[in-house]
């Protein structure tokens, strides 16, 4: 029994044609619409380039951009399609095209909810990217000097100030590092010699931040050195005081950026899927009707249309069973070329009478 089997008419079969026409360049302006998502995200993510430690993030805006390009050309050449399906003539070069263009369809739409999917799942993948690029733009803030590296403490003020983080994970990854170039050290000081001779690695270590971990709403001047030492300040007590330094770290302020971006991205793509999705149900449904007329020189004549011409569990049985003789085929060609090589590998024994 073929599924979702549909009667149909003259004046029905033009009013599907119609509707699939319109609904395709529906799909090409939502093709579009993933393009320019996919374009927006690749220039979020190429923005922060310099606190990602490698480039698998841009994997969802590269996809999102080729699935744009793709639904706006698979769908252009449908419109096309059901447009010329309103006249037989037309609609004859198409035919032999139909098959093989749905079959396209299917795996178009599988590659649409693949990266969908993809948008929803991406946060560990770009968790761990954001934690070991932000670690080593934080090594880097104090390289205002180095070729290559002297933007970086713009970057990781800006970001900062932008976000309203501090740190990788909070402000006291900032002690951890040495942040403060040797440039700006006096090395005659006492204090400076001994921070140095304290660390093992000779890094000049300070329980301080940078500038930009400031939270500006705080009432009180900024406590930005000697933050752990509660007698450097009056009336403060680290500890137990919101410090007006921003708590939050810079990876789940990103993190969260990013996630909701592409959580946002992942549900419009669904959309895209579910009525893509639609029209190729449409599309199929056009073509069994118009294949299926039985005297195709009577254009009011019924005809029938299906998405598939037997059930769904027929049609799958079918599918294994054609995959199971082309794999005994693809075994039985493997044998044959085996045999022949043997075959060539003999050499005739050559009997000498002395």
């Amino acid at each position: 029994m073929a599924l979702l089997k549909v009667k149909f008419n003259q004046k029905k079969r033009v009013k599907l044609a119609q509707g699939l026409w319109l609904m395709n360049w529906f799909s090409v302006f939502a093709g579009i619409l993933v393009f320019s998502m996919g374009l927006f995200l690749k220039i979020e993510l190429r923005k922060r380039s310099e606190v990602m430690d490698n480039n698998e993030s841009h994997f969802v805006p590269n996809s999102l951009i080729l699935m744009g390009i793709l639904s706006c050309a698979f769908n252009g050449f449908a419109g096309k399609i059901c447009y010329d399906s309103l006249d037989p003539a037309k609609f004859a070069k198409w035919k032999p095209l139909l098959k093989p263009y749905l079959a396209l369809c299917c795996v178009f739409n599988m590659l649409i909810f693949f990266v969908a999917l993809i948008c929803f799942l991406m946060r560990g993948s770009l968790d761990s990217t954001l934690a070991q690029g932000l670690k080593n733009g934080m090594k880097f803030y104090r390289d205002t000097d180095t070729p290559g590296r002297c933007f970086m403490k713009k970057t990781i003020d800006m970001l900062q100030i932008e976000f309203k983080c501090c740190g990788n994970n909070g402000y006291k990854d900032w002690f951890e590092i040495q942040w403060i170039s040797n440039r700006y050290l006096d090395f005659s000081s006492k204090e400076v010699k001994d921070r140095i001779k304290s660390n093992v690695d000779g890094r000049y270590l300070v329980d301080g931040v940078p500038f930009s971990c400031c939270n500006p709403s705080s009432p009180r001047p900024c406590i930005q050195y000697q933050v752990t030492n509660n007698s450097a300040h009056y009336s403060y007590d680290y500890q137990t005081e919101e410090l007006n330094l921003w708590r939050r770290g810079c990876r789940e302020a990103l993190l969260n950026y990013y996630s909701g971006m592409m959580s946002s991205m992942g549900a419009v793509i669904l959309l895209v899927w579910l009525f893509e999705m639609s029209v190729m149900v449409g599309l199929r449904l056009l073509h069994t009707s118009l294949e299926s007329i039985a005297n195709p020189e009577d254009p009011e004549c019924e005809s029938e249309g299906w998405v598939l011409e037997n059930s769904l569990k027929d049609t799958f049985k079918s599918a294994l069973e054609n995959l199971k003789k082309l794999g005994k085929f693809n075994q039985v060609e493997a044998g044959a070329e085996g045999a022949e090589g043997e075959e060539g590998g003999k050499t005739p024994a050559i009997t000498t009478v002395s």
